[in-house]
């Protein structure tokens, strides 16, 4: 036997190689030999590889796979040059492989790019390599990138990312300067938005179930992968609820292609010109010449770019390379570990009261309801007109064009400090925090799904690993009354809940202090009269706010609002309960001091409010008094733990509701509640309240 090629039949009775290992050494010639599925090959495996060839060391694919010998013969086999019905007809190979422009090697098993083909003399028109599948471990990164460059017709290739190239699609890119596609698509677009990795060479996220597991738990699972979202906001509905759907059979056959040739796109037909006559479609179009038999597809994350992380939102249908997320976790912890609260060092000047000695009354503006019902001191005077006003107290945002709106001028002052957004929305709040504090234990771990979602990922990636509980929390950036608000285990579900606007992700309180049995938290009011000096108040008023129904963490309450969530101003059936009473009950029912929890609260509220400050000195405004109300969780060992902080806050129940002091047992007035608060703002009183 003097040709290139040996192969065998499946199920073939190939059993002994003392019989077939001699025959083989008589083939010089060979280069290919198929020996897969015989008995021989079952029963030999690597050892049977490693006396093939030894034995033919001139052997270049053995069972289709690349042999440490392999050269210009494998090269020409893969590229079509030869094969069982092309033998080798040229007087030199090299020679013959100059004719190659397509060259398809993938999953051959190749531990290195030999320079001795893969050069510019022997290879000057190839245009198109598949490495996939090929670890090429023999050779470093740099290495295999000067031996592609040397290739000048080089255009298109296909290599696993991460792979033997690297880590980063972007940096392949770059480093390979004649390349026009990487993985089917083009190098360009890969810098411009510095891609990672090429989502064609990812495994889909398959969905598994067990039969026991309910039909509704299985749906719910498996929906991320398919649902879409889009949401109706008008002048009256500016907060909409997002609206979630699923396209038919064949909008939910689409499969994603970073260079889709289709485009999809929720349509709504109003006849009457009403929502309620709406009609909704999913549109479906071309955007590429389609051929008979090529498969449909579109972008998933159709506008979406590597400056809003989308190769790290492709984990929402894919299984992604794990060590860039850990490596962003990593960066993270090490970032809040290394941050240390500093002290707030002001010069003490403190405020006095604005009340002119034997002068008028001081005139307030306010479209606050309760304000203009409860603020009955003789100090001061409710008016209508704001830029007549000397205390304008609102709840619209008083910028720029409010300030033109209504004629507002410098001497007034305003319930709002300037970058009081550091502490008011739920982003900026906890970038505050972990910047200026880093990781105190009172903060649950939170992350800007805007800009650290590789971090999340590789947290959740963790704790799986480890068997914890991933239970999160989504919170919309600035939004009120748990709108948009979703707690959920599942990290496509996270990635794919961005979608309806940005949002914070925190690791929810699995274990929260109970109340006979249900969840609840506590508002907080807090009064900040200066920042430079800072002072600040605690309300003696605080109350407690109750769900409605047992707290489990089956997964089947995760939707029950009245289980995993206490704000029943707007919806379910609000249970209120007196302070003194809830703090006596809770006391009894865990054997534990009040006070102690409350004057960990009090640190922790110092904290906040020294924090923003720090970071954002221009906060200072001597024309500037706020309250604020801080939303409070106790987990099960009663350590304090933020929710959120709210500007302007709802304080129904602080009017409504008589309260007793906890400490000393003195009644304070639902309806002085305000009185008390002007007094200690603008009048330096201190009646039911302390300072920080």
């Amino acid at each position: 036997m003097h040709g290139p090629f040996v192969s065998r039949k499946p199920g073939s009775r190939l059993e002994s190689r003392e019989a077939v290992l001699p025959a083989l050494s008589t083939c010089t010639n060979l280069r290919a030999l198929w020996l897969n599925e015989t008995p021989l090959d079952l029963e030999g495996g690597d050892a049977l590889k490693s006396l093939v060839t030894s034995a033919l060391p001139q052997l270049e694919i053995y069972n289709s796979k690349f042999t440490n010998n392999y050269g210009y013969w494998a090269v020409g086999f893969c590229g079509g040059l030869f094969g069982f019905d092309k033998p080798y007809e040229y007087p030199n190979v090299s020679q013959a492989l100059q004719e190659l422009k397509d060259v398809d090697l993938s999953n051959r098993g190749a531990h290195k790019l030999s320079p001795m083909v893969f050069n510019e003399r022997v290879l000057p028109n190839l245009s198109s390599l598949n490495l996939k599948g090929n670890p090429l471990d023999a050779d470093s990164i740099s290495s295999l990138l000067e031996v592609l460059n040397s290739l000048p017709s080089l255009q298109i290739l296909e290599v696993d990312v991460p792979g033997p190239l690297g880590r980063s699609a972007s940096k392949i890119a770059e480093a390979l300067r004649n390349l026009a596609k990487l993985n089917g698509v083009d190098a360009s677009q890969i810098l411009e938005e510095d891609q990672q990795y090429v989502v064609n060479n990812l495994k889909p996220r398959l969905i598994t179930c067990s039969k026991e597991e309910p039909l509704v738990e299985r749906v719910l699972h498996a929906m991320w992968a398919y649902i879409m979202t889009y949401r109706l906001a008008s002048e009256e509905k500016l907060d909409e609820t997002p609206i979630w759907y699923v396209m038919d059979e064949l909008g939910s056959a689409l499969r994603h292609n970073d260079e889709p040739n289709f485009m999809v796109s929720p349509f709504m037909y109003l006849p009457d010109g009403t929502l309620d006559s709406a009609i909704s479609y999913t549109l479906l179009w071309p955007i590429q010449d389609i051929y008979e038999g090529e498969e449909c597809t579109r972008d998933y994350l159709r506008g979406i770019g590597e400056d809003r992380q989308r190769s790290s939102r492709l984990n929402a249908w894919f299984h992604t390379p794990r060590e860039f997320f850990d490596q962003a976790y990593k960066i993270h912890e090490q970032r809040l570990k290394g941050t240390v609260q500093k002290p707030l060092y002001t010069a003490y000047c403190p405020r006095t009261s604005i009340l002119p000695n034997d002068g008028p009354p001081i005139s307030v503006y306010t479209d606050i309801p309760h304000v203009l019902e409860y603020l009955k001191r003789h100090e001061f005077l409710l008016i209508d007109k704001p830029h007549k006003a000397t205390i304008i107290w609102t709840g619209f945002q008083v910028d720029e064009v409010f300030k033109e709106a209504v004629g507002l001028q410098a001497h007034q002052y305003v319930n709002q400090f300037p970058f009081e957004a550091c502490l008011v929305m739920k982003h900026y709040l906890a970038q505050t925090i972990q910047q200026g504090c880093g990781a105190p234990n009172w903060l649950p771990t939170t992350y800007n799904l805007e800009s650290q979602l590789p971090a999340l990922i590789g947290d959740f990636n963790q704790r799986a690993e480890k068997g914890e509980n991933n239970f999160w929390i989504l919170k919309p950036w600035n939004m009120a009354r748990t709108i948009d608000t979703t707690i959920t285990e599942s990290l496509p579900a996270i990635i794919r809940l961005m979608e309806t606007g940005p949002k914070i992700c925190q690791k929810y309180i699995e274990t929260p202090a109970l109340f006979q049995g249900r969840k609840f938290d506590l508002r907080y009011i807090v009064l900040l009269r200066s920042i430079q000096p800072l002072e600040i108040f605690l309300s003696d008023v605080f109350w407690a706010r109750l769900a409605n129904h047992r707290y489990t963490l089956e997964e089947s309450s995760l939707s029950d609002y009245e289980t995993h969530f206490t704000v029943m101003n707007y919806r379910g059936k609000m249970n209120h309960i007196d302070t003194h009473v809830f703090v006596s009950d809770f006391e009894k029912e865990h054997r534990v001091s009040w006070l102690e929890i409350h004057s960990r609260v009090r640190v922790m509220l110092r904290s906040i409010f020294e924090a923003a400050p720090a970071l954002y000195p221009k906060m200072h405004c001597p024309k500037a008094r706020a309250i604020y109300g801080v939303d409070v969780m106790l987990d099960n060992s009663f350590q304090p733990k933020l929710l959120e902080v709210t500007y302007c806050p709802d304080c129904t129940r602080a009017c409504k509701y008589d309260v007793q002091n906890f400490e000393n047992g003195e009644l304070i007035k639902g309806n002085e509640f305000f009185n008390d608060v002007f007094g200690c703002l603008f009048l330096n009183e201190s009646h039911h309240v302390s300072p920080l």
